[in-house]
């Protein structure tokens, strides 16, 4: 039985932090490729390995290879159960069960691609799953998605979308000794903040599965002068809608929101747009993996949006304490890589629960 944690701390003490993937994409490539049953493609900086055994199904198992910048845990660090380092549970965690997975499981009950892709942590232009998309869609042609996004062996399924607006709203400017000569725009944000702030969630429950949607100011902007009467604010919000919407109707749903504080002068603008995913658990595949195990929704957005988007259905399902990635504190203990390498073992090899 391999160490998994062993292999995860290997992972970690290959540097690869987003845009300096090269070396472990470089290592994943030829190590992947003397695996003889799969079929191993590069696009940039992302490995793709297939196999191609006429089964009647393929499910892709799926993760970034890239990790926030080092916060002096750059060196993977075992004490125990418990492995310290970046990346560690975000999600090297994640990569060391699928390459296991792709070594060991040479007569799986589906066809099985392993996507390996570059910088998911920063802007969502540079997404190497996105780069391979573009340039090669048909390498992610699938039945259903897994994406190791850490989880702690459990379900976390779908992901919320998200919206990003900026609101400015204007007024006219005056000398502060005289304020009636103009008017105040920061003024006129607060009844606006104070409508953000009273925000009751919605809650849409999907496939068991409770979202819970928010509305958050997370930017303000505003004034010219310590003796002008300012007039412009700007305040940005960011909006996440369970994915039983998609990203017109939760921007409809805003608008008529905010539609009282709004006039004619005002600008607002939507300066990000990410759509959600729904659980999907009700794919077999899925719902194998599934059954008897915790499931939760995805609160955050994850690369299950781009798989819908492709018509797979998704989850996330990954070793790691999700509470703990990007932080110089990250770790992955022993019993949440190896309750998830049994989840997917299982589920590969087509053994049922007795």
């Amino acid at each position: 039985m391999t160490d998994l944690l062993a292999k995860t701390a290997d992972f970690v003490n290959i540097a690869s932090v987003s845009f300096a993937e090269q070396v472990f994409a470089q290592w994943l490539e030829e190590d992947l490729g003397q695996v003889p049953w799969l079929e191993v493609t590069r696009v940039g900086d992302n490995i793709i390995a297939r196999t191609d055994l006429g089964r009647s199904q393929r499910l892709i198992l799926a993760g970034h290879t890239d990790t926030v910048p080092v916060n002096d845990n750059g060196t993977a660090r075992i004490e125990g159960d418990t492995l310290y380092g970046v990346g560690s549970a975000d999600m090297k965690g994640g990569l060391a069960v699928f390459h296991e997975i792709a070594h060991r499981v040479n007569d799986p009950a589906m066809d099985l691609t392993f996507v390996f892709y570059a910088r998911e942590e920063v802007a969502q232009v540079h997404s190497g799953l996105g780069e391979i998309i573009a340039l090669r869609p048909d390498l992610l042609e699938g039945d259903c998605a897994i994406l190791g996004e850490p989880t702690d062996g459990h379900i976390e399924a779908g992901c919320q979308g998200g919206l990003r607006f900026q609101i400015t709203l204007t007024g006219a400017r005056a000398h502060t000794a005289r304020p009636w000569m103009g008017r105040n725009a920061i003024h006129r944000a607060a009844a606006l903040l104070d409508t953000l702030a009273s925000y009751e969630p919605r809650r849409p429950v999907l496939d068991g599965c409770e979202f819970i949607e928010s509305v958050q100011a997370v930017g303000i902007e505003g004034g010219n002068a310590g003796n002008v009467v300012p007039d412009r604010v700007t305040v940005t919000v960011h909006h996440r809608f369970a994915p039983d919407r998609d990203a017109d109707q939760a921007e409809s749903w805003f608008q008529t929101l905010i539609r009282p504080y709004i006039e004619d002068d005002d600008v607002v603008e939507v300066i990000d747009r990410t759509p959600g995913c729904p659980p999907s658990l009700d794919h077999p595949l899925l719902a194998q993996l599934a059954a008897g195990r915790q499931k939760t929704a995805k609160l955050g957005w994850t690369d299950v949006a781009r798989f819908a988007e492709l018509g797979i259905p998704a989850t996330n399902f990954g070793s790691g304490d999700p509470t703990v990635a990007h932080t110089q504190n990250e770790h992955l203990h022993r019993e949440s890589i190896e309750r998830t390498f049994d989840g997917i073992l299982r589920l590969v090899t087509g053994a049922q629960d007795s």
